[in-house]
């Protein structure tokens, strides 16, 4: 299959410039490459922009509650091991009200791929600043939770690549991407 096979019907609504596109673009590229069947695939994610991207993809999609993405992930996947399972969510989603989640996916060694799109705002509420924002180290906090493996991506040619071996591995993984407007292309 290829990339485009990978993307649903629906046109995705972020802002123009917004760094998603990017992100989108390499989880398809990089689910092409893997060749991993759309049926054997499942995007979860929690609230906010970047949690659209299910949406997009074909797979089996589902938008949790806010900042729950980790532990509805890990259900599907305890029950179903055989379903490749990426979880995306927002700097604000995954990392203000889900930030507890992680080390208890730590702890279970669950086999996920965990991509945080950090733009350093909440943009679906006004543009305010998030906690991402200041000094604050995403993939710093990933390491004190224990995460083994822990990727910080900054352009798009990085997130393809990224997503490959995020996918091949057996363990919790996570990848922060700096999704700042204009850096990254549109799909």
């Amino acid at each position: 299959m290829k990339p485009k096979d990978y993307r649903s019907d629906l046109e995705p609504v972020w802002c123009t410039g917004c760094g998603d596109y990017g992100v989108l673009k390499g989880l398809t590229q990089a689910l092409s490459d893997l060749a991993i069947a759309p049926e054997k695939l499942a995007v979860i994610s929690g609230i906010g922009c970047s949690s659209r991207l299910p949406g997009y993809t074909r797979s089996y999609a589902f938008n949790s509650i806010h900042g729950r993405a980790l532990p509805i992930a890990t259900g599907l996947k305890v029950a179903r091991p055989e379903i490749t399972t990426v979880v995306v969510g927002g700097d604000g989603d995954g990392f203000s009200i889900g930030l507890g989640h992680i080390p208890h996916c730590v702890r279970r060694d669950v086999d996920l791929t965990y991509v945080v799109l950090d733009n350093g705002m909440f943009g679906e509420t006004g543009m305010q600043p998030s906690h991402t924002a200041g000094p604050t180290s995403l993939s710093g906090v990933a390491r004190a939770c224990g995460v083994p493996v822990v990727f910080d991506v900054e352009r798009e040619a990085e997130i393809a690549p990224l997503v490959r071996a995020l996918a091949e591995s057996n363990d919790l993984l996570f990848a922060r991407v700096r999704v700042a407007a204009d850096e990254l292309p549109r799909v």
